[in-house]
């Protein structure tokens, strides 16, 4: 589990950067559109997957207060639902994947 955990954090964190070179480049606005969503509708579920399994390994300690996790784990949870809920997202990838075609 924490070798998937740590995966995954990588990989969101390398979307991050490419989309932030994207848009460092000013590469046109449909395409900065669609890695933006991508980039940010992964890393937030990356986050609340994560959150979730640290949550679980440390088991009953993981929804204790005293402990970050638990609020690691909701402070995920808004991840995924400001700046347009992941559905949304979603939406906007599949958009302009299926208009590229």
């Amino acid at each position: 589990m924490i070798a998937d955990m740590a995966m995954n954090i990588e990989v969101a964190r390398r979307m991050i950067y490419t989309t932030s070179e994207y848009i460092g480049h000013k590469r046109a606005d449909k395409e900065m559109a669609t890695f933006a969503a991508m980039a940010k509708c992964f890393a937030s579920d990356m986050a609340m997957k994560v959150t979730t399994d640290a949550v679980q390994i440390l088991g009953g300690y993981g929804i204790m207060k005293e402990y970050h996790v638990e609020r690691m784990m909701r402070d995920a949870k808004v991840t995924q639902i400001i700046e347009g809920t992941n559905q949304i997202q979603r939406i906007i990838i599949a958009r302009n994947v299926l208009s590229s075609q």
